[in-house]
């Protein structure tokens, strides 16, 4: 099974990709911030990482470099609000650095796992 790493600090969210994932049969690990994803980050076990940029401890874009750093091959989803400035700046720059699709907040959640399909079969 393709296994993800949702990285999220908004619990319920993680909770709700976390259920939607697990009932297609993806394995998923979640992490809160971006410091524990790159903690829990392995690519022996993740295929793909969906991840929100702005966070507590280290942000999404630092998620990304790290990742692209130790695993080019890992796809990434990169999700945002994007706080005050709105999220189109941030996206913009998580795609320059290697997201293969980026989803700004609100999101359809059926449209996300339809790129996670894509992205994993």
């Amino acid at each position: 099974m393709p296994g993800v790493l949702i990285v999220e600090d908004d619990q319920p969210l993680r909770e709700l990709l976390r259920e939607a994932l697990e009932k297609r049969k993806y394995t998923v690990i979640t992490a809160s911030d971006g410091r524990e994803a790159i903690n829990k980050f392995r690519p022996s076990v993740v295929d793909l990482v969906i991840t929100d940029l702005l966070m507590p401890e280290e942000d999404g874009l630092k998620v990304i470099m790290s990742i692209r750093e130790s695993s080019p091959e890992t796809k990434i989803i990169a999700i945002s609000g994007g706080g005050k400035a709105g999220p189109g700046s941030y996206l913009s720059i998580a795609k320059a650095l290697g997201a293969k699709y980026t989803f700004s907040k609100p999101f359809s959640p059926s449209e996300l796992i339809q790129k996670v399909r894509e992205i994993l079969g």
